[in-house]
């Protein structure tokens, strides 16, 4: 027996579903303080560029933009300080590595030191690929094989059906 639900109740478990989904659905922490945004509206776009790419060395995998520690504060207050006083977005960038090494940037620069870091997806994808290759190989099926006519001649012979 199906059951039917009148029109209004169908609508409203479907609002409720979709209230449900939202409240679910992952969102940034966007730990930006109020106090800390600045007044040029230019210039906080480019400071949140620049934070966007910049690793939380507490929580290591989160920009400093969606950290809460202390240290990404500190780190979102230093961008802002530099483009203040006239640096570059690059400039900036330069100036948090010089301080804080390559690691705080959460996409690495392509380089001879980082060749490696890069490479290692290709290299993995080629040896699963020629790993699978030498697997189908092996379990390839035998070419069926015929006797020769002598010796069929032997067999017949050893089961006496001559």
């Amino acid at each position: 027996m199906r059951t039917v639900f009148p029109p209004a109740t169908r609508a409203a478990g479907g609002r409720i579903a979709l209230g449900v989904m939202l409240l679910c659905a992952p969102l940034p922490a966007l730990a930006v303080q109020p106090g800390e945004v600045l007044k040029d509206p230019a210039l906080e776009h480019r400071a949140r560029e620049i934070s966007e790419g910049l690793r939380c060395l507490v929580c290591q995998n989160q920009s400093i933009d969606d950290s809460d520690a202390p240290l990404a504060k500190d780190l979102r207050l230093l961008v802002r300080d530099r483009l203040e006083k006239g640096d570059s977005n690059q400039g900036v960038r330069d100036y948090i590595v010089a301080r804080y090494g390559e690691f705080v940037l959460l996409r690495p620069v392509f380089a001879a030191h980082t060749l490696l870091l890069w490479l290692t997806p290709a290299l993995a994808v080629l040896l699963g690929l020629f790993g699978l290759w030498r697997l189908a190989r092996r379990r390839a099926p035998a070419p069926e094989r015929r006797l020769s006519p002598a010796e069929e001649a032997e067999v017949a012979a050893l089961l006496g059906r001559e």
